[in-house]
């Protein structure tokens, strides 16, 4: 494999990684769709969308 294909993979781990540490503490996670928008995911698979003032903390 070459160098970007094994970043790929890295990142697809982590992500994976990062799901599974979710459920394990009954948690979420926040990502980027490739559609651009900001989404919550919770360990029981329930996808939301996040809007704007969801994004910033004061």
């Amino acid at each position: 494999m070459n160098r970007t294909q094994d970043l790929g993979k890295l990142i697809k781990l982590t992500g994976d990684r990062a799901k599974l540490d979710a459920k394990a503490n009954d948690t979420y996670i926040i990502y980027k769709t490739k559609e651009g928008a900001f989404v919550k995911e919770f360990s029981n698979g329930e996808v939301v969308r996040m809007n704007e003032q969801d994004l910033h903390h004061d």
